[in-house]
């Protein structure tokens, strides 16, 4: 599971270690993504989200946001993809690195030469961690991510809270799914704190534009 969510939520930076990054995930047609990142969101946030969505050299804008949150499919491995919308504070702090891993990517660049890359702009103070509580909503049905043997698989809905350097044993949890919560990148800038979505609750939106 620890690997799972690190590659689902840690922005292609210290899961991916190891691995050649010059593979770029499959592109999507703009409508079909833009669907798909709104999805991510409730129904009272996506009709004013900000939408990215990539390209060959990486993730281009093609809406500005209305209410401060940012909706952008996530590719933290080729295979993978993982619809999100976070709010302000993650729009500020979370959003650049995931624009910039896309780009180092694209470029060739090499996952651990992304995954230092990553670490050096965390110490220099060119990424930084959530300054304050905050949301990023992952809501969609179509999350696709790695278990723990690297084999492709899916993810319910769940919603993540911002939760810098914090580990599973300070949040009183196993660090499984079967948690009512959990620590995901536990330790890291990017940690968060994973709530799964009730079984049958359907929060999401629906690709409103």
């Amino acid at each position: 599971m620890a690997r799972m969510h690190v590659c689902l939520i840690g922005g292609g930076i210290v899961a991916a270690a190891g691995l050649v990054a010059a593979q770029q995930p499959s592109l999507m047609e703009r409508n079909k993504e833009t669907v798909l990142a709104l999805s991510s969101c409730p129904s009272s946030i996506a009709g004013g989200a900000a939408v990215y969505v990539l390209e060959q050299h990486g993730y281009l804008k093609v809406r500005d946001s209305k209410n401060g949150f940012t909706a952008i499919v996530q590719h933290t491995q080729p295979t993978t993809q993982e619809p999100q919308c976070m709010d302000a504070e993650g729009t500020r702090t979370v959003l650049p690195r995931i624009l910039k891993v896309a780009e180092l990517r694209a470029a060739g660049r090499t996952a651990e030469e992304i995954a230092r890359f990553v670490s050096d702009a965390y110490v220099k103070g060119t990424f930084q961690p959530p300054a304050r509580f905050g949301v990023d909503y992952m809501l969609s049905t179509e999350n696709i991510t790695l278990d723990q043997n690297g084999n492709v698989t899916t993810f319910p809905p769940h919603v993540m809270f911002y939760g810098p350097y914090l580990t599973n044993a300070q949040l009183g949890s196993d660090g499984t799914p079967a948690s009512p919560a959990f620590v995901a990148g536990e330790g890291t800038p990017q940690a968060l704190i994973i709530v799964p979505v009730p079984t049958g609750a359907n929060h999401a939106g629906h690709g409103g534009k």
